[in-house]
């Protein structure tokens, strides 16, 4: 796996049926607690709700997902929330939908609906933003290629993350595409006439 989708920014959406007040929050987290503590501040905040109904999604493969009912049915509220989270292939996410009872019961199926709808409302609003895997790399050029080298990588779309210039060389630092390391030596070799050096190093995700 080299990209999955995250939510762009934190999103927020109000969603009302028969008098009950549903209000959707989704936010990107990069671990399980610190999912939980999203979850204990909209406790915080909104004190005064029933209910505040939880799911999340973590890891490249969404290998960890729980969720949370908080008292409603069983199976009405976490679940259908967590569905739509994996529906729609979003990671690093937690959703919270907050509930202010309004006097009327919705029935099993009301609260699904009512449940999926403001998690995907929250998602809508949050927007969603492609992280990809790229692999750190280091070119070891002569002053006199660098400048060359590096207008070819940019040019290329090849992001440059700094230049280091040192007494007999200079460094840049990039990040490239893992399966684009091969075409990035290859690059290097043709501009310097073989005197370039490339090295990867670590993989890692961005942003």
């Amino acid at each position: 796996m080299d990209h999955y989708l995250v939510p762009a920014r934190d999103g927020e959406a109000t969603v009302e049926v028969k008098g009950s007040r549903f209000l959707g929050w989704v936010r990107r987290v990069g671990s399980e607690d610190e999912a939980r503590a999203y979850v204990a501040e909209a406790r915080r905040l909104h004190w005064d709700a029933r209910h505040h109904c939880s799911a999340f999604v973590i890891g490249p493969d969404g290998a960890l997902q729980r969720s949370n009912d908080d008292g409603e049915p069983s199976g009405t509220a976490g679940a259908p929330m967590l569905d739509v989270l994996v529906r729609r292939e979003v990671r690093d996410v937690v959703a919270v939908v907050t509930r202010w009872f309004g006097g009327t019961l919705l029935g099993a199926g009301g609260l699904v609906r009512a449940y999926a709808e403001t998690t995907a409302a929250a998602l809508d609003a949050a927007g969603l933003l492609c992280r990809e895997l790229r692999t750190r790399v280091e070119v070891r050029v002569g002053h006199g290629d660098a400048g060359k080298v590096e207008n070819e990588l940019r040019a290329r779309g090849v992001e440059v993350l700094g230049v280091e210039y040192g007494a007999g060389a200079v460094v840049l630092a990039v990040a490239a595409w893992p399966e684009a390391v091969t075409s990035l030596e290859e690059l290097v070799a043709a501009v310097t006439r073989g005197s370039g050096d490339v090295v990867a190093g670590a993989t890692f995700w961005v942003p």
